[in-house]
């Protein structure tokens, strides 16, 4: 696929912040002629569906400031530098929810929005829930919504769960527990 790549001639840093970079770069195109390209530069996110015992979900509701409303989301996180998903993970599942899980398993990695952003996000499987001590970063208000599979799925049909992570990690998990009860 190397006649479909585009190459960078130069780029500019246009805004470095806490979560994310903004760069716009010109580049060559496969055709010869140039555009320019904006990117934003994530360091990467790990997002959890945590099933309980109960084959419940365990979903938080957050204030999205972008979309300027409240979404119902799978408890997820950035990573921080040299972070492992694994350890974000987890360090996301007990600070959202409240919840350890004592069987973690990954189920995909994806590029949330590669038309303009490197982000990567890993999702992970965690069951055999035990409580743990919920601490939600400074700047963060996030509440649980512990609900059957079903009715989360439900909730993917009737757009009240818009968020991509959420949709794509409830339905992959819907497809691998298809005719499958959760082990407890």
């Amino acid at each position: 696929m190397e006649h479909l790549k585009e190459k960078m001639v130069e780029s500019e840093l246009i805004y470095s912040g806490k979560f994310v970079n903004l760069r716009k770069d010109r580049v060559t195109l496969p055709d010869g002629a140039t555009a320019f390209r904006e990117v934003v530069e994530h360091p990467g996110a790990a997002a959890i569906i945590p099933i309980t015992s109960g084959g419940e979900v365990v979903l938080v509701r957050q204030w999205r400031y972008p979309v300027d409303k409240v979404s119902i989301e799978l408890p997820a996180g950035k990573l921080s530098p040299g972070e492992e998903p694994l350890a974000c993970a987890q360090r996301e599942l007990a600070e959202e929810t409240g919840f350890a899980a004592r069987r973690w398993q990954h189920l995909l990695t994806f590029y949330t929005s590669p038309g303009f952003s490197s982000e990567l996000m890993h999702l992970f499987l965690a069951d055999k829930l035990v409580v743990a001590n919920a601490h939600p970063d400074d700047d963060e208000f996030v509440e649980p919504l512990v609900v059957p599979l079903a009715a989360a799925l439900e909730m993917v049909e009737t757009g009240e769960i818009c968020d991509a992570k959420s949709i794509i990690g409830l339905l992959e998990v819907a497809r691998i527990l298809q005719g499958k009860s959760v082990e407890r």
